[in-house]
């Protein structure tokens, strides 16, 4: 609201005061935003959800990147699984272990150089580990699991790691637990799965053991024991590492144009 304006009298006790100023009504017309109308949705537009299946249904199908072998059932829902030797380690196994850092130079695309980053997984373990991970003079790893303990992948938040694991020939990790950025790498670039155990499963398995883990089913049977354990679901993140990572899985649901 304008105020009043005030004049001064010779008489400094009288005041006068101006009347208000009048206002047209166009001034306080309101003045109104017109959207176009929307109320007709064009044919050709078509609405995609982000997400059309669940994680265990979409595990069915996966085709793993690393060389583990998978067994497959004859019927249209065959389950995925990863069937090989296994590879035991025990707790805080840390990014310097796993790749150590004077080979974070290696370019994981470049596929010579992602081929030589497998050769240095695990390269850092302690010497208490008789057994190497990688042979000399091999690219590839004989062992496609990885059984870790607790807090597995701590550390620096180097991507190598689960790289490097990939590169290896590993298929997936089963942790009693990880270290969140090692379990978020993982996923992001779909180099391998990062299974959660629901106990030690790394005190009652040994290196070279013959291990099969079925996605679907969340669960891990040793054959050279006899014994299973059951394992904590994938959950949302299986169908971006089946995807192949991050950005495979944006550009398969149409979150980003493909290439």
């Amino acid at each position: 609201m304008a105020a009043s304006s005030l004049s001064l009298s010779p008489n400094p006790t009288t005041f006068t005061t101006s009347p208000k100023p009048s206002f047209s009504p166009s001034y306080h017309t309101t003045r109104l935003i017109k959207f176009p109308n929307t109320s007709q949705t064009p044919t050709n537009l078509i609405v995609k959800p982000l997400t059309t299946h669940s994680p265990r249904a979409s595990l069915s199908s996966i085709i793993p990147r690393a060389t583990a072998t998978p067994s497959s059932s004859t019927t249209s829902t065959a389950q995925t699984s990863f069937h090989g030797l296994c590879y035991v380690v025990g707790d805080n196994i840390d990014t310097d272990q796993i790749i150590p850092a004077e080979y974070l130079t290696l370019v994981p695309s470049n596929p010579a150089e992602y081929e030589k980053l497998g050769s240095y997984a695990l390269i850092g373990l302690p010497s208490s580990y008789t057994t190497r991970f990688v042979e000399p003079n091999e690219n590839k790893s004989k062992y496609s699991i990885v059984i870790g303990g607790y807090n597995f992948g701590c550390g620096s938040s180097r991507e190598h790691a689960p790289v490097a694991l990939g590169a290896a020939g590993v298929a997936a990790v089963v942790a009693e637990s990880y270290a969140r950025i090692f379990f978020r790498n993982s996923v992001a670039t779909g180099e391998v799965y990062p299974l959660e155990s629901e106990g030690r499963i790394c005190e009652e398995c040994k290196t070279g053991d013959t291990i099969t883990i079925e996605l679907a089913e969340s669960r891990l049977i040793n054959h050279t024991t006899g014994k299973e354990y059951k394992l904590k679901p994938i959950g949302d993140a299986g169908p971006v590492i089946e995807a192949g990572g991050i950005f495979a899985y944006a550009r398969n649901t149409g979150m980003i144009p493909t290439k």
